[in-house]
């Protein structure tokens, strides 16, 4: 055994080897034995992508964090049961140490702490969280009474990544709709130009500016006669249906004024007794 290691047993320092050990998900001072498979690894995440990885999709699981019974100290290598301190050298397992999720982690500046109600630890420190009840997760304080609730909105994938976003290590926030997703993946609708909750396709971004450009446009381009004639549409945004003149560039909602909108009929064209082309009533697609 190293020297220093054998220091941290006589002496029992708790603090020995802190930030020492671990692996790019987590700094702590064990490994966990993954009681689904019987092996070693320093973290679940670390477990899942090695399952994951395997040719064999039979032998593709995930952890289940609570199941975990026995852990390795990095320290002495002694396994034993899951605790705080290692039995025989006295180290702190893990700085931050929940005995119902069995995490460990020695970087506490990310403030963990766990949530009865949702079953798990998270970061960020208790003080700046609540708990929706009915989404069924733990959100910012600035989004108590002012988002939008769905009921367990949070135990479902990300709409782009697919990611599972209960307890996913990436940022969430919630959409004008209620839909919950990955901050960066909202970034990078952002920066793609997709305005549109990929569930609900509301509009879940600023757009008034866009819709005044588009007003503009509009007006100054006038269709052909051949297609001056009014189509059905149905608006993402307000869901009313709506009957509204037919232009290339948009078709904007009567109703609540959004383009935000998809046509839902076809136009069928016949002449009339005067020989001059005609609209006869929309039909549904």
């Amino acid at each position: 055994m190293a020297e220093g290691a054998e220091h941290a047993i006589q002496t029992k320092d708790r603090d020995f080897a802190k930030l020492e050990h671990g692996c790019e998900h987590y700094r702590r001072r064990c490994k966990i034995r993954a009681p689904c498979c019987d092996r070693v690894f320093p973290c679940r995440h670390c477990h899942n992508e090695f399952t994951s990885s395997l040719s064999n999709l039979k032998d593709h699981h995930e952890l289940v964090r609570h199941d975990v019974k026995r852990v390795v100290c990095s320290v002495c290598d002694t396994e034993q049961e899951a605790a705080q301190v290692c039995s025989k050298c006295g180290v702190n397992m893990g700085e931050y140490f929940c005995g119902t999720c069995k995490f460990y982690d020695d970087q506490t500046e990310k403030e963990q702490f766990h949530c009865e109600e949702c079953g798990i630890c998270r970061v960020g420190g208790r003080e700046n969280f609540f708990h929706c009840p009915k989404c069924g997760s733990c959100y910012v304080m600035s989004l108590r009474d002012n988002h939008v609730c769905v009921e367990n909105s949070m135990k479902s994938h990300c709409p782009v990544c697919y990611e599972y976003l209960f307890d996913s290590m990436k940022g969430t926030t919630i959409l004008k709709c209620g839909h919950t997703i990955h901050m960066d993946c909202v970034k990078e609708m952002a920066d793609q130009n997709q305005y549109r909750c990929p569930i609900c396709l509301k509009t879940v971004m600023e757009k008034s500016e866009d819709w005044r450009m588009l007003d503009a446009e509009i007006a100054e381009t006038v269709m052909p006669k051949e297609y001056q004639y009014k189509v059905t549409i149905l608006c993402n945004d307000c869901n009313k249906a709506g009957h509204v003149p037919f232009h290339i560039f948009g078709l904007k909602c009567s109703e609540c004024r959004s383009y935000n909108t998809r046509r839902i009929s076809a136009v069928d064209h016949q002449q009339d007794d005067s020989g001059e082309s005609s609209t006869r009533g929309p039909r549904t697609t």
